[in-house]
């Protein structure tokens, strides 16, 4: 089984929208005996709370589900346990790797599996309120990431 952690900084707005919308196009694709999907974020903010209410909103729109969706806090077993790490930025990708504590720990960032886009982090909703930008750039990043996947693990 491939198994899938997107990470943010607190894992209640972007890495649980992923999580969701992964795992909701990989139930369309009849994929999940295949992959495993999950969230984390770099900090301890918010553990055990539910996604923001803007994720759930958006969600909830597009008939998404987030059931058992709850913050929590990255580990370094996760960094083992994980075929491919997802994170939104810059900033996350620093912090996994200095948890990994090796500079060259493979983090994927998730706008690198949108073809031909000027943006290289998904911008954080928690601060910008634009949950609908972050949306189109997740679902974009999600639908790439498992073509990449089908792809190199032949499912």
């Amino acid at each position: 089984m491939v198994s899938v952690l997107f990470v943010c900084l607190g894992n209640i707005c972007r890495s649980p929208m992923a999580e969701a919308i992964f795992r909701h196009q990989v139930k369309e694709a009849g994929l999940e005996s295949h992959i495993r999907v999950d969230s984390a974020g770099t900090g301890d903010w918010h553990v055990g709370e539910p996604p923001h209410k803007g994720t759930r909103k958006v969600l909830a729109g597009l008939g998404i589900s987030d059931e058992g969706i709850r913050a929590r806090q990255v580990t370094r077993e996760d960094l083992d346990d994980f075929d491919y790490i997802v994170a939104m930025d810059d900033q996350n990708i620093s912090s996994l790797r200095q948890l990994a504590g090796d500079p060259d720990t493979k983090v994927y960032r998730l706008t690198d599996f949108i073809p031909d886009t000027a943006y290289n982090e998904v911008p954080d909703p928690y601060f910008t309120g634009d949950f609908d930008e972050t949306y189109r750039l997740v679902e974009a990043g999600c639908r790439g990431l498992l073509q990449t996947i089908r792809d190199k693990e032949n499912i």
